[in-house]
This record gives structure tokens, C-alpha cells and sequence, in this order.
């Protein structure tokens, strides 16, 4: 079969071998990830349920830019390997795990982002149990802790378009650690038209965290409230064995508010399977342990 000729009358392999990538800049990719796990609170009542807390794994900078400020852990994809396989990378070298839940986010392409060059970040969300990692920085890091996350809404505002609206909604972010609390402030503006919906977020106000993570960790945060409500993505942040309380725990501090004990366990019903294991030393009456329903996932 004769090979096809372009405009310029070149085949394919002249096409190549005459290419120059210099000729296009070449934008840097560096995969970001919120790093999502559930701790318990500490209590001095033995017969009391400790609390849950939502927390996401941070990175403070030892090196410029944003030098001391904390930042998601991430780094720039290799030319040897995809996205993935650098947000995973990347999720081992902080944490010493594998196989997690991971998936894709968003991708962060603004103008200026970096101050070092145009670098377009791939973002990933990963959940962990938090009985399985061990907290360690990679070699550009000084420090690296968990902080837990508030997320709440300050105000909304909706401008009627001639046809559709635009609603933004205004966001607090707060993430506290022992020692520091790091603030933002987030737009979420949301324009609805006749023929597409579009979703952008803005940062108002930032103390204390790196390049526009801000965006990231508000992105991945309505993200996991989201599926929370309409998928089983908060069993990945629970132990192999957990009572119904508890899971109804982490649904809580994800979603900000109470739930409704009955309604709860009616929606998470097909979710999961009863054991033949109870709760031991709990310091109060022993509760069934249930694991997650592989049947239905």
C-alpha cells in the first residue's frame, strides 16, 4: 500500500524524522494530590466513642518558591511515565502505601500558577485507611504532618443571565495541625447555560498554602462530598472491619452535619455485610463489625 503524502508531500516517517518539538513550548506537568484519611479524636471517657476527624496530608516547601509554606505532595511527571504513575509514585514515597483509592481530579492549567515556568497540574485524589501509612517527607520537603479540614460555606450569591444564572458560592477553608492553622477563602462559581455548565474556582484569600492549592484541596473536597452521597467511596476510609456507628461517623465529618441514624443505616444497607465479629475493650456494650459488600461495589 502506497504511503500518504501531506500537504507538503512528506510520509509519515519523513514527517517525524524532520520534527523539531523545540519548534512549541513545552509547558512542565506535575501530578498534585489531596491525600484524604479519617483519625480519631482523643477522649479521657473509655465508655465514650472517640470523634472522627477528616484530615489531608500537607507538605511544607523547603525550598523555593512558596519556601516554608505548605503545599499538596506532588511532584513533576517523568518522561518515562504517566500521570498515574507519578501521583502513585509520589502517594508511595510520602506515605510507604500502595494500593489505595486514587482517581483523577481535575486539571489545573492557569496562566501563572508557578512562578518558575508554566506548569499545568494533573490533580488526584487518594483516600487511605489510617491504620495503614507511615508519615515520612520526600527530599524537597522540610516537614510533613495532617491537618484537619473545615470547609464552610460563608455566602451565596446568583445573577440571573438572559439565559441561565451564575451562583457563587463563598467558602472558608480552614486546616489546623498541633502546632499552625492554615486559612483560604474559595469561590466556587458555577454558570449554568442552555447548552453547558461550567464550574471554576477562584482564591479570594490565602494564608499559608502554596501555588493554588487552595483550588485543589476545594476541588477534591466537594468531590468527596459529592460521591459520598451517592456512592460507596467512604468505605475506602474505613478499616477492614468497622461498626455501623463508625461508618456513619466518617459520613458525618465528610458531609459537615448529622445524619439521621435509621436513614443512615437504610441508605448504607446494600452497602455492607454483617460479621460474625464484635467490638472488644470498647468500654461499653459490644457492637457487630461489618466489612464492605463486595457483592455490590
Amino acid at each position: 500500500m502506497r504511503d500518504l503524502l501531506d500537504r507538503d508531500g512528506l510520509t509519515e516517517r519523513e514527517f517525524l524524522e524532520q520534527y523539531r518539538a523545540g519548534d512549541y513550548e513545552q509547558p512542565s506537568v506535575a501530578a498534585d494530590m489531596v491525600i484524604f484519611t479519617v483519625t480519631n479524636t482523643a477522649t479521657d471517657n473509655y465508655r465514650k466513642l472517640p470523634e472522627k476527624e477528616l484530615r489531608i496530608l500537607l507538605i511544607r516547601r523547603g525550598g523555593h518558591p512558596f519556601l516554608g509554606k505548605w503545599a499538596l505532595p506532588g511532584g513533576f511527571v517523568r518522561s518515562n511515565e504517566t500521570a498515574e504513575q507519578a501521583a502513585v509514585r509520589e502517594l508511595r514515597e510520602e506515605t510507604g502505601v500502595n494500593d489505595v483509592y486514587l482517581e483523577q481530579l481535575y486539571t489545573f492549567t492557569d496562566i501563572g500558577r508557578d512562578p518558575r515556568t508554566r506548569v499545568m497540574s494533573c490533580s488526584y485524589m487518594a483516600l487511605i485507611d489510617s491504620s495503614r501509612f507511615q508519615l515520612k517527607a520526600g527530599d524537597d520537603a522540610e516537614d510533613a504532618d495532617w491537618f484537619k479540614v473545615s470547609y464552610r460555606l460563608l455566602q451565596e450569591q446568583q445573577e440571573r443571565l438572559d439565559e441561565g444564572y451564575a451562583k457563587t458560592r463563598t467558602y472558608e477553608l480552614k486546616l489546623n495541625s498541633a502546632e499552625r492553622e492554615l486559612t483560604a477563602v474559595v469561590n466556587q462559581t458555577v454558570k449554568a447555560m442552555p447548552t453547558s455548565k461550567s464550574t471554576v474556582y477562584s482564591i479570594v484569600s490565602n494564608d499559608g498554602l502554596a501555588f493554588d492549592h487552595a483550588k485543589i484541596i476545594a476541588c477534591a473536597i466537594e468531590r468527596l462530598r459529592g460521591k459520598t452521597n451517592n456512592t460507596d467511596i467512604a468505605l475506602h476510609l474505613m478499616p477492614k472491619l468497622f461498626t455501623l456507628t463508625e461508618l456513619q461517623q466518617v459520613y458525618e465529618v465528610i458531609l459537615d452535619k448529622e445524619l439521621l441514624k435509621a436513614a443512615f443505616r437504610r441508605k448504607v444497607a446494600d452497602l455492607v455485610a454483617e460479621t460474625d465479629h464484635y467490638t472488644e475493650n470498647a468500654g461499653h456494650r459490644p457492637s457487630r463489625l461489618y466489612r464492605r459488600n463486595w457483592e455490590e461495589a
